[in-house]
């Protein structure tokens, strides 16, 4: 199993649009930069990731989720009405994938970006580094554990 970080902007996909299908899974959908779709396609069903909302306000991690689907081609890249089309996508050669994801777990509360600062041993956590802006990014084994203790 690996452990992944999930980067949204609240107002465009929050915790509580997850958290609000219990048993359901849902898209992860939009993903249109190739370092971070190459992640996501190293995503194996089972595998975990923090759910972390970006953007103006607080930056924090809210809770956990499951990958429930790997990766696969994202449909939005063949939709002309989309905000996430890409006209040199085509069915037969798709540039971009989604996988699916479940609810896991809350963290209560969340895990603010200031406290993950403060705690030692997440120096080297992609998120921390200087002009880190990846949409998707791994989370080794110790880092995982080491957050999941703050509300342990």
């Amino acid at each position: 199993m690996r452990y992944w970080l999930l980067k949204t902007e609240p107002d465009t996909y929050s915790w509580n649009d997850l958290k609000d299908k219990p048993n359901q899974s849902d898209i992860w959908e939009g993903i249109r930069n190739y370092q971070a779709r190459n992640l996501l396609r190293e995503m194996k069903k089972g595998d975990l990731a923090f759910l972390y909302h970006s953007g103006s306000g607080s930056k924090t991690i809210m809770g956990i989720i499951k990958i429930v689907k790997e990766a696969y081609p994202d449909h939005t890249q063949f939709n002309s009405g989309s905000k996430y089309y890409d006209p040199k996508s085509s069915k037969n050669s798709p540039r971009w994938d989604m996988v699916d994801v479940q609810f896991y777990k809350d963290i209560i509360p969340p895990i603010t970006l200031d406290e993950l600062r403060k705690q030692s041993g997440l120096e080297k956590m992609m998120l921390l580094k200087k002009g880190s802006r990846l949409s998707i990014q791994p989370v080794c084994e110790s880092e995982w554990q080491l957050i999941l203790s703050l509300r342990s």
